[in-house]
């Protein structure tokens, strides 16, 4: 099953997203900030990352522009949580993250979501 890396640096949303993803079968990484996040994408080659847009530190911002830097990670589908986002169309963000998701959020529709883009990965 497909490896999923979540960075995001409120325990209580990676708790959250993990318990999730893995009752769906996923493999879980997580980090709590954007540096470690980003050294966990070069490292664990996640096959998709999820990662929230305000963290202190390296943000989601740029770790997403630092990963499509890369050219051996520059592919990973990559989906941004914010706050300060509207849904998919990621208005206001100017990083080519794959898809917005606007927090709150429910978990079925981010599951949907991953789902598609591991199959457009495919």
């Amino acid at each position: 099953m497909a490896k999923i890396l979540i960075i995001e640096d409120q325990k209580d949303i990676i708790k959250l997203i993990s318990a999730r993803l893995k009752a769906n079968g996923y493999t879980v990484v997580a980090a709590q900030d954007g540096q470690m996040g980003f050294d966990l994408i070069a490292k664990e080659k996640p096959d998709l990352v999820i990662t929230d847009m305000a963290m202190p530190g390296l943000n989601g911002n740029l770790v997403v522009r630092k990963v499509r830097e890369m050219e051996e990670i520059k592919n990973i589908p990559i989906i941004m949580l914010s706050a300060f986002v509207h849904d998919k169309t990621g208005e206001g963000v100017e990083v080519p993250a794959d898809f917005y998701i606007k927090k709150p959020f429910e978990a079925p529709f981010l599951l949907e979501k991953i789902k598609e883009l591991l199959e457009k990965k495919e």
